[in-house]
């Protein structure tokens, strides 16, 4: 699936199932909820954190989807291209860091 098209496919569903958009506040909020949820999973699993039992069985590819598809949401009710936007900042850090990275000693 293409950004654009999950772009559409996430619209659609808003439409059918989901009825309309929260307002951008609202998904704003539910972003960095769905953030800390993968944070969470994260610290826990690959950090020093203990994982709780509960935290054992989370999926962290759906708590990634999670945030994809909120972060969707306030694309689609913002009017932006993913694609386009996506594009343009590869481009960015591709000029800006040409360099940059090459000489990190704490990457080699």
């Amino acid at each position: 699936m293409t950004l654009e098209q999950a772009q559409a496919a996430v619209d659609e569903w808003i439409k059918t199932v989901g009825v309309r958009y929260f307002n951008e506040l609202t998904n704003m909020a539910m972003l960095t909820e769905e953030v800390g949820e993968v944070a969470r999973i994260i610290a826990r699993r690959y950090g020093e954190q203990s994982e709780k039992e509960s935290d054992k069985n989370k999926d962290l590819g759906d708590e990634m989807a999670d945030v994809l598809f909120v972060l969707i949401c306030l694309a689609n009710q913002t009017g932006v291209d993913l694609t386009k936007a996506l594009e343009k900042n590869l481009e960015k850090k591709t000029i800006r860091d040409a360099d940059r990275h090459k000489g990190n000693e704490k990457l080699k």
